[in-house]
């Protein structure tokens, strides 16, 4: 993505379209009528009576019943199936071009679900409507409560089918977003007190004990948040992803670009030519896994395989985007920790 085709895109655009958003996404709301009821394999259609859930815009949505027939973002419908709760239908990242699930898809049956779009401004609203849905899930990346992954050109259609319910994943620590999908996920009828939920938060409430002592014991480890593109390299600054403010409040030393220099990315990351990689000096360097951002095996870049990070070996993978349960956060924690605890100095 050039810097003239980037400035034609929109916020959300930005993030949606390849490296960029692997450096936390950019970049509707609905009200409370109720809807058709249809059906759905989900736990939550053992529960009964009236059902509602105030979401992180302020809406107080209310059903007569729980939702039975949910569609979700690919990765909240990854998310709430670890806790038990089934969708009918998706939208977002959901398999790859050989048919595989997308990372962004966790541990879900893909073959079960209707995904309404798998890329940026796809959903096909005729499926949505035939699903006769209670409720639509997405998170939101912004502070307007923008739904992420619903198109702007058909967001009022989609809005009148179904009342909306929003988790913001903006400007907040990892900690918080899960809390609320652990509650929202509880409301559907998601068994919060199955062994492997309550194992996965005490897991990742350990991880994280071990990743604050890992930065307190290597207080000189330098860490990058980075994505790529093909034509552009991005660095995230720390203040608006879920996950990088959490790593940061835990300890972790990280490269944090200047406002002005993430200001063409709206306050979330610096574009850098492949030429101009090695501006800032990094220990580690943490990449975006998905499937939009060029892998760190795949980047041919001369300037890339001459960064110390790089050289010693010390690229590990990121979630920018992370399923919201405690299970999927897990490994996110404790990679990051082994991989401060390991490494070398080379910057």
């Amino acid at each position: 993505m050039s810097n003239a085709s980037t400035a034609r895109f929109s916020r959300r655009g930005i993030l949606a379209a390849g490296g960029a958003l692997g450096l936390g996404a950019l970049v509707t709301a609905c009200g409370s009528e109720d809807s058709t009821d249809g059906g759905s394999d989900s736990k939550a259609s053992a529960k009964s009576g009236p059902w509602s859930f105030k979401d992180d815009r302020g809406k107080n949505v209310q059903l007569d019943k729980v939702p039975a027939n949910i569609v979700a973002f690919t990765g909240v419908a990854a998310a709430l199936h670890d806790y038990g709760v089934s969708v009918k239908g998706v939208f977002g990242p959901t398999k790859t071009q050989d048919g595989k699930p997308d990372v962004q898809a966790g541990d879900m049956d893909i073959s079960k679900v209707t995904i309404l779009g798998n890329t940026w401004d796809q959903f096909n609203v005729e499926k949505y409507a035939a699903l006769a849905p209670d409720v639509l899930i997405s998170t939101m990346f912004d502070s307007a409560g923008t739904l992420w992954y619903v198109p702007e050109a058909s967001k009022d259609k989609i809005a009148k089918l179904a009342p909306s319910v929003g988790i913001s994943v903006y400007d907040r620590q990892l900690t918080a977003p899960l809390q609320r999908m652990w509650e929202l996920a509880e409301s559907l009828g998601g068994d919060m007190k199955a062994a492997k939920v309550t194992d996965a938060k005490k897991r990742f409430e350990e991880a994280s004990e071990r990743l604050r002592k890992a930065a307190k014991a290597h207080p000189d480890i330098k860490v990058m948040a980075g994505s790529a593109s093909q034509e552009l390299f991005y660095v995230s600054g720390t203040n608006l992803s879920v996950d990088l403010e959490y790593f940061k409040a835990l300890g972790v030393n990280f490269v944090e670009p200047p406002a002005k220099a993430k200001a063409e990315g709206g306050g979330w990351f610096e574009s850098l030519s492949w030429e101009n990689v090695d501006k800032y000096a990094a220990d580690i360097i943490m990449m975006d896994d998905r499937s939009s951002a060029i892998q760190p095996a795949n980047i041919t870049e001369a300037t890339w395989k001459k960064l110390p990070a790089v050289k010693a070996g010390q690229v590990i993978s990121r979630s920018a985007e992370p399923i919201l349960s405690y299970d999927k956060c897990v490994p996110l924690v404790e990679n990051l920790a082994k991989a401060i605890e390991n490494a070398k100095k080379v910057s």
